[in-house]
């Protein structure tokens, strides 16, 4: 399993990508080398990368391959995502697709041809780059297609398919056999949201592994409370949630960004959370990895964040190491379970009823207040060790038999009334509970 960090530069943000200060870099690099740490993840900005249409910025991909080289050096491999995109409430979407020149970057056939040259640039400036470990083609693009994302691009799930097999096409055969992994990220709506374009067939059955994005302020903190083990366990949840969906209940799992929140974290609190979340998701089987967002603090001078995105990082805005890091170095260097390396199969299964696609017939309630979370929660706060299975599989006993359930458990889908998405803005305010 592999411990990492997503790497925010400690000068500037991702506005650094305009204009790297590489002994800043290289000092950030250090600090995370330093930890123990394997991997990082990276986060070129898409306006920087693809100006217009027609034109890859070549001092763009130069600046991209040069971090990764400098992370090499540093015993650091390193994922690059492509479409920056989303990151921490700023949207970065080129002009070519937006206002006057408005496009929808899921559907629009130009569009999507132009993303899909930019993915195989990138991949192709890095190629011969041994720590160079894969791509994520964009951080969290389903949230443009939400509806109440205020420049909503509409996309059907059949759409949202096609657009993430386009993308991923022009690398696939490069990538083949290289060890290296081609996938796609989305918030978590696209495992609660009912109704939601983006569905949990995609996110599990599209691309070499499936992302898990984990922030307890959807919801989870708020009704049940940031010191409870239930907000502990939300990650483990997710990736049990998730693997119900794969074709192959061996598919990796990576939970690629989880970080302790302050709008719902008590401040002190954040190293005890970073642990226990950690010690729960670690004892998933088939964990590719476990990346925490993020690296260092940003610069409290950086104006109209949420408060709580100033400090996330394990560093904070001086590049002093933080408690929270000294834990979660801690937990890399045990790989993150202690004794319990191979930990057994998990043989009772909630059943998630769905439809005939395979899709749950109600998302809402496997989210956070849903019937389906709760008596998850509820198994695991007894001792048990539950994951989940669609009602698909269920009714297949060499499914079953595959997966080593021997126990299912039937509840009644019920919404809940706890859950809002994490790019939703009513949610990134809210005060500590």
């Amino acid at each position: 399993m592999r411990f990492g960090v997503n790497y925010t530069p400690s000068c500037g943000w991702f506005h650094a990508w305009l204009r790297p200060d590489w002994d800043s870099v290289q000092r950030d690099l250090d600090d995370i080398g330093a930890l123990g740490l394997d991997h990082i993840r990276i986060f070129p900005l898409w306006p920087v990368l693809q100006p217009n249409r027609t034109m890859i910025n070549p001092s763009a991909l130069d600046d991209i391959r040069r971090m990764v080289d400098l992370a090499g050096r540093r015993g650091l491999d390193v994922y690059v995502d492509v479409l920056q995109g989303h990151l921490s409430s700023f949207d970065f979407l080129p002009s070519w697709l937006v206002t006057w020149h408005r496009r929808n970057m899921f559907t629009d056939p130009q569009a999507v041809a132009a993303e899909a040259e930019l993915v195989a640039a990138v991949y192709g400036s890095l190629d011969d780059l041994p720590n160079f470990k894969g791509l994520t083609l964009g951080n969290e693009c389903n949230q443009f297609a939400e509806e109440h994302h205020p420049a909503a691009m509409s996309v059907t799930p059949e759409q949202a398919g096609d657009w993430i097999d386009s993308l991923l096409a022009p690398v696939r055969q490069e990538a083949a056999g290289s060890g290296r992994v081609l996938l796609h990220s989305e918030n978590d709506a696209v495992w609660y949201e009912d109704g939601h374009c983006f569905n949990p067939r995609h996110a599990a059955g599209k691309g070499d592994i499936t992302a898990i994005h984990s922030w307890v302020f959807n919801g989870t903190a708020q009704r049940y409370g940031a010191r409870s083990e239930i907000a502990a366990r939300h990650a483990e949840y997710l990736v049990e949630l998730a693997r119900a969906f794969s074709p192959d209940p061996d598919r990796p799992i990576w939970l690629q960004e989880i970080g302790a929140p302050g709008n719902v974290i008590e401040a002190g609190d954040e190293a005890d959370f970073c642990e226990a979340t950690v010690r729960h998701a670690a004892g998933c089987r088939g964990l590719y990895g476990i990346t925490w967002w993020c690296s260092h603090d940003v610069a409290s001078g950086m104006g109209d964040f949420p408060p709580f995105e100033h400090h996330l990082g394990l560093f904070d805005e001086g590049r002093r190491l933080k408690p929270i890091g000294r834990v979660f170095a801690s937990l890399a260097k045990e790989d993150g379970r202690g004794d319990d390396a191979s930990p057994d199969p998990r043989t009772t299964a909630i059943v998630i009823p769905c439809d005939d696609a395979g899709v749950p017939t109600k998302r809402s309630a496997c989210a956070p207040g849903g019937s389906l979370f709760d008596r998850w929660m509820d198994l695991s706060q007894e001792g048990g060790r539950p994951t989940f299975v669609t009602s698909i599989d269920a009714a297949d006993p060499a499914v079953m038999a595959k997966r080593k359930i021997d126990r299912l458990v039937r509840v009644e889908a019920r919404s809940g009334d706890a859950y809002g998405a994490v790019s939703d803005p009513s949610l990134l305010h809210q005060a500590v509970v």
